[in-house]
C-alpha cells in the first residue's frame, strides 16, 4: 500500500519482447509478409532500450534485455510490492511508426490481442488502453469497435507527436467513438518521428527530445482547444500521460489572454480555456516535473484550479523514482487519496 491506500496506477508499460512474439496474433498474410521482409523491431527511439531512464536498474532482467516483458516481472516488481488495486497497461510498441496504414493496423491488432491474451486474461488487476493505428482514422475506428465491448479496455491511446495536429477533423471519428463508448482519449509522450521533435529542427541529444515533449503537449492541447474538439464532443475526457503538468498554469494564462483578443477567430470556444481544461483534461502524476519544496508544490496544484486533475502513475518500468515511495516530495497530504484512488475512478467510467 501507499499511505495506507491501494492505488490505481494509470500508466504502466508492458514491453513486447520482440515482434516475433506477436506472430501468433497476426493473420497469415502479415505473419508471412513480415517474416519474408526480414522485419526489424518497432521500438521507438522515444525510449531507447539502453537509456537509464527507460528502466530502473533493479527492474531490468539480470541477463540484459528489455524490462517488463512478462507478467511475473510486473507482479513481483510493481503489483504485489505496491499493493496496486488496478493497473492500466499502456504498451508503447511502435504501432504508429509504419508508413503503411495496413501494417500499422496489423501491428495494433496484434499488440492489443497480445495484451489481452498474455496480461488481461491472467491477472484481474489489469486493464489496458486500446492502441490505434492513427495512420488511418477508418482503421483506428475499426480497432476501437472491435475491442470496445471488452470492458477491460478502459481508454484509447495515441502518441503526442504524430503526423498531424490532434484537433484536425481527420481524428474526429476517433473522438466520436471515445465519447460513444465512454472511453477517455489518452495522449502519451512519444513520437512517430514524422517531424523533428522541436519546432526548429532536430536536436543533437536525447535529453533535448525528452525535455521538449512538454512543448509538444502544449501544441496538441492548443489544437484540441482551438479546433473545437471539446465543444463538438462534450462527453470526451482527455488524459495526458507523461506530459508533466507544472507547465499547464502558464500555458493556460497565455492561451486565455490571447483567446480574449481573438475570440472572433474561434467563436466556438465560448468558455474560458481554463474552465475547459479544468473540467475535461487530466494529467498523470509521473514523471513529476515540479520542485521538491512542499509550499511550491502546493502552489502548483493551487494554480491548476482543481484537485481532480492529477492521476496516480508509476510509469513502470521507467526510472522515475527509487525505492518504494513513488510519490514526489512535497505532495499535499489532502490530495493523496484523491490522486491515488478518487481521481482515477472519476476519470475512467469502466473502473466503477
Amino acid at each position: 500500500m501507499i499511505h495506507g491506500l491501494k492505488p490505481i496506477d494509470c500508466d504502466v508499460h508492458p514491453n513486447v519482447p520482440g515482434w516475433r512474439t506477436l506472430i501468433p496474433y497476426f493473420d497469415p498474410y502479415w505473419a508471412d509478409t513480415l517474416q519474408n521482409r526480414g522485419m526489424h523491431e518497432l521500438d521507438s527511439i522515444s525510449y531507447p532500450n539502453n537509456a537509464p531512464i527507460t528502466a530502473r536498474a533493479d527492474w531490468r532482467p539480470d541477463g540484459g534485455g528489455k524490462a517488463a516483458t512478462t507478467l511475473d516481472q510486473l507482479q513481483s516488481q510493481l503489483l504485489d510490492p505496491f499493493d496496486i488495486e488496478i493497473a492500466i497497461l499502456n504498451c508503447l510498441y511502435g504501432v504508429q511508426l509504419p508508413f503503411s496504414e495496413d501494417m500499422g493496423a496489423a501491428f495494433a491488432r496484434a499488440v492489443n490481442d497480445w495484451i489481452r491474451d498474455q496480461w488481461l486474461d491472467r491477472d484481474t488487476r489489469l486493464r489496458a488502453s486500446i492502441l490505434i493505428p492513427v495512420q488511418s482514422a477508418d482503421l483506428a475506428l475499426a480497432e476501437i469497435e472491435r475491442l470496445a465491448p471488452d470492458k477491460r479496455f478502459v481508454q484509447i491511446m495515441t502518441l503526442v507527436a504524430g503526423e498531424t495536429m490532434l484537433g484536425r477533423r481527420h481524428h474526429w471519428p476517433i473522438y466520436e467513438a471515445c465519447e460513444r463508448h465512454g472511453l477517455p482519449l489518452a495522449i502519451h509522450a512519444g513520437s512517430s518521428y514524422r517531424h523533428p521533435p522541436t519546432a526548429v529542427g532536430w536536436p543533437s541529444y536525447y535529453i533535448e527530445d525528452y525535455v521538449s515533449q512538454s512543448i509538444t503537449f502544449q501544441s496538441q492541447l492548443a489544437s484540441l482547444l482551438a479546433e473545437g474538439v471539446f465543444k463538438k464532443f462534450p462527453g470526451l475526457t482527455v488524459v495526458l500521460l507523461e506530459s508533466g503538468f507544472t507547465w499547464v498554469p502558464s500555458f493556460l494564462w497565455r492561451f486565455k489572454k490571447y483567446w480574449r483578443g481573438l475570440t472572433m477567430e474561434i467563436p466556438w470556444v465560448d468558455e474560458p480555456p481554463t474552465n475547459i481544461v479544468r473540467d475535461r483534461v487530466r494529467f498523470s502524476l509521473t514523471p513529476f516535473d515540479g520542485p521538491e519544496e512542499a509550499a511550491q508544490v502546493a502552489r502548483v496544484f493551487e494554480h491548476l484550479g482543481t484537485d481532480e486533475s492529477v492521476l496516480f502513475s508509476t510509469d513502470y518500468p521507467h526510472w522515475q523514482f527509487d525505492g518504494d515511495n513513488p510519490l514526489p516530495p512535497g505532495l499535499p497530504e489532502h490530495l493523496i487519496e484523491k490522486i491515488l484512488v478518487d481521481n482515477p475512478r472519476r476519470t475512467y467510467p469502466r473502473l466503477a
